[in-house]
């Protein structure tokens, strides 16, 4: 397929520089379905981005599609604030049984507002009230995102440096395997705790992702989540993880944590937890952790009533059986397979993963920005990650179908051959 890049003027003029995306696929889209996407010339192309994640069923499931045209055509509430609606209550009660009550997970459940971002402020700073400590541990290569509070806990340098001013009370610590195995799991951490004169502040939380997505699809080890949770319960700090991007079934299980048998004090839920790429996010956290006053916290539009709608409907239809959980992990089985064969081809690769996010980094840092652009002209949608953009990403749609998925794999594996 021959690509010619389009017209972009009105992007070029008129949009901000700070557009990014755009640049790597240089089309204008125009219709999407499933795992794929149409561009206003007819190309079309397969999806391993998934829009961060945020679209873990896929563009337009017809199952979400349905539920919200109906809503919307019966004139259901869009726009409610935090009043109740029955919408609101729909989603709420879907949730709790469907997803807490299997769990056994105690967590209240807060709308803080539409995005990522919103999420993560407000789990720390009821973490900071909470504990009457200003100082929040994040890790080593950490995206947590752009507003202010979360990108002092975020590690990329240049994330950090579009502040323009001092990012404080975040303090980074060594993620898992940081050192490659040959430092103890938190004997840095641990140190500085009980030394007297480390000058670490008491610090009123630790946050970390299960797996760092941005930060180059690095993945802790249950033992090491588990190890963390202990240290945090006995230095009196709360453990927040943020599920963004690894939540909602990404990993396998509907938390990424599941695996690792450990019960957060506080977590973050975003991207997909809509379903259908409507802005919405959610903070959980542990009932007597509820000491929020009215309105302490609040934003216009953290009552996204449509996306109430279709995120009920997809844990619905997606996750009230469990098959979810399987076929995620199958497909993961797939993916695994297939960049075993690619390393099988190219000793200067290696790859790691879970579930259906994956990562394939090259001894090269440069390969991975070139793989993708490639693929991009072969008519797949691949980003990179990590914090020299030295990592492919692979995020397809978890309801993406086994044929799609190995005929991505196939046109990643050209990539890497036709850039070696």
């Amino acid at each position: 397929m021959t690509i010619t890049p389009p017209a972009l003027s009105v992007f070029e003029t008129l949009e901000s520089e700070v557009r990014s995306y755009c640049r790597g696929w240089p089309a204008v889209f125009d219709r999407a379905q499933g795992a794929r996407l149409t561009d206003e010339d007819g190309h079309t192309y397969l999806d391993f981005f998934a829009g961060a994640g945020s679209l873990n069923y896929g563009h337009n499931n017809p199952v979400l599609k349905r539920a919200l045209i109906d809503y919307i055509e019966r004139d259901g509430i869009t726009h409610g604030l935090d009043m109740a609606t029955t919408a609101k209550r729909a989603f709420l009660e879907t949730f709790q049984n469907v997803i807490l009550r299997p769990r056994d997970l105690p967590y209240k459940v807060m709308f803080p507002g539409p995005t990522g971002t919103n999420a993560v402020e407000s789990a720390l700073k009821l973490a900071r009230k909470v504990k009457g400590r200003e100082s929040v541990v994040s890790f080593t290569n950490a995206f947590h995102g752009m507003s202010l509070g979360s990108l002092a806990v975020t590690g990329n340098a240049f994330k950090r440096a579009g502040a323009g001013i001092p990012l404080v009370h975040g303090t980074p610590m060594p993620f898992d395997n940081y050192f490659d195995g040959q430092v103890p799991d938190f004997l840095w951490f641990e140190r500085l705790l009980e030394d007297q004169g480390s000058g670490l502040n008491k610090p009123a939380a630790v946050i970390v992702e299960t797996v760092q997505g941005e930060g180059g699809i690095n993945v802790a080890r249950a033992e090491w989540l588990r190890a963390l949770q202990d240290l945090c319960h006995r230095q009196d700090m709360l453990l927040i993880v943020d599920d963004i991007q690894m939540g909602c079934g990404r990993t396998g299980g509907f938390f990424s944590f599941e695996e690792a048998g450990i019960t957060p004090d506080i977590v973050t839920l975003s991207k997909s937890i809509s379903g259908y790429g409507l802005p919405m996010s959610l903070c959980l956290f542990k009932g007597e952790l509820d000491i929020w006053e009215p309105g302490e916290h609040n934003g216009t539009f953290r009552g996204n009533n449509p996306a109430f709608v279709t995120a009920a409907a997809a844990l619905d239809a997606y996750w009230a059986d469990g098959q979810m959980e399987k076929q995620t992990l199958a497909r993961g089985e797939q993916v695994e397979q297939a960049l075993l064969g690619i390393c099988g081809e190219d000793d200067t690769a290696q790859f790691r993963g879970r579930g259906l996010v994956w990562g394939l980094e090259f001894t090269d840092p440069t390969r991975a920005s070139a793989i993708c652009a490639r693929a991009f002209e072969l008519g797949l949608l691949l980003e990179t990650s990590g914090p020299q953009s030295e990592v492919v990403k692979l995020l397809p749609p978890l309801t993406i179908t086994p044929e799609e998925l190995d005929e991505g794999l196939r046109t990643l594996a050209r990539c890497v051959r036709e850039t070696a």
